[in-house]
């Protein structure tokens, strides 16, 4: 048995790297595939061993993912909001340092949901009712307050409205397939690709060299993602993105505190998504699905092994992470950074129209318009999460 954990674990690990270091290919796809093909494997197996696979492939997925976002611009749901300050270090030729700072905050991400594990349990059941009915009303006063703190508040408000409208209408268009791929593309992703194109950007040589933390600001910064991870992370159609939005509006984070609070809110979401499923009998996120469908009746001890299976992948995934954000530093200032900024955005065309389907590019276009808009407005980009939490508020109002 424990040798089917190993190679289930590294099979994991594998597939996560896959997934996170290729656009487009998400985990949910591998899952599904899984499942679809679960006969055959359980034939070998056990359902305990194919759940330690799906968890190894989600906890490096959250580690690898955030590199093609900072280097590439190619982001999702989760890694959306790294761009803008991964960019940004990426332009002083800092990509590495940025890819490092997410690696240490996903890391302890996972110790924090690990440790708190029991008080989740505990406590889940008696407030998961409570946050369902006040979630609506906490997402629009952190969306209130956000805004209120832009100069340009009436344009803040249109973003957002904007974004909210058209994330509404692609989720609700049946005629899209994987429509977060084409939106969150376009919004963080093409629209930033655009202008570096247009203003004939050019990649300074990347530097790898040690990053310095301040501890109190850390401590800190792993504090509030435990609050906003907390509150989210077992309430329907609620992750990442919202949880990082959450801790936005409690504190302002400078740049490389805003990139340790995102890695740690990716594997604290992520892992309490399996929590939940024991906790509140519920999962929440699509990878969790098919674990649950694995193990229905998910016991104490079964929980505990795939938290120590995603310990375990977490520590790899360090090294991992930084092993491929040194090859992505070394081989991106070797390519003409302008070139690159138009072959990612045809690339990124291409997988919406093979991924979503053709109309997906009307909304990869409408995101990229609206991206533009905000960067030459002067607003923070943090508005157009508008595109998740109109939707999410509805869904919890209606």
């Amino acid at each position: 048995m424990l040798e089917q954990i190993l190679i289930a674990i590294l099979a994991g690990i594998v597939a996560g790297t896959f997934t996170g270091l290729f656009p487009g290919i998400h985990i949910n796809l591998v899952a599904l595939l899984l499942f679809v093909f679960a006969s055959f494997f359980l034939r070998f197996t056990s359902p305990i061993v194919l759940a330690v696979f799906i968890v190894a492939m989600s906890i490096t997925h959250t580690f690898l993912d955030f590199i093609p976002s900072v280097f590439l611009g190619a982001p999702d749901e989760e890694t959306a909001l790294s761009v803008l300050p991964g960019h940004r270090m990426l332009m002083e030729g800092q990509g590495y340092g940025a890819i490092k700072l997410t690696t240490i905050g996903a890391f302890f991400g996972v110790l924090i949901a690990i440790a708190l594990t029991p008080f989740f349990v505990a406590t889940a059941p008696i407030f998961y009712p409570f946050l369902t009915k006040i979630m609506a009303f906490l997402l629009i006063a952190i969306i209130t307050f956000l805004i209120l703190q832009e100069e340009k508040k009436m344009w803040a408000f249109l973003v957002f409205m904007l974004s909210g409208i058209l994330g509404l209408t692609t989720m609700n268009l049946t005629v899209i397939k994987q429509s977060l791929f084409p939106l969150f593309s376009g919004l963080f992703g093409t629209s930033l690709l655009a202008l570096s194109f247009l203003q004939n950007v050019t990649l300074p040589k990347q530097k790898i060299k040690k990053i310095k933390l301040d501890k109190k600001d850390t401590v800190k910064t792993l504090g509030l993602s435990i609050i906003a991870s907390s509150l989210v992370s077992f309430l329907p159609g609620v992750g990442s993105a919202q949880a990082a939005t959450i801790a936005s509006a409690l504190k302002k984070f400078n740049e490389k505190m805003f990139l340790v609070l995102l890695g740690a809110v990716n594997t604290i979401t992520m892992l309490l998504s399996f929590v939940a499923l024991f906790a509140i009998q519920k999962p929440r996120s699509g990878v969790a699905v098919f674990a649950g469908k694995f193990l229905p009746f998910l016991n104490h001890q079964q929980l505990w092994l795939l938290l120590m299976a995603g310990l375990f992948t977490a520590c790899i995934s360090v090294f991992l992470s930084l092993f491929f954000a040194r090859v992505f530093s070394k081989g991106i200032v070797k390519i003409n950074y302008r070139l690159l900024c138009l072959s990612i955005i045809l690339f990124i065309a291409f997988l919406s129209l093979i991924l979503s389907g053709p109309f997906s590019l009307l909304v990869l276009l409408a995101g990229t318009a609206i991206g533009i808009a905000t960067s030459l407005i002067g607003i923070k980009k943090i508005h157009m999460m508008g595109s998740l939490l109109l939707p999410v508020i509805l869904y919890h109002l209606i």
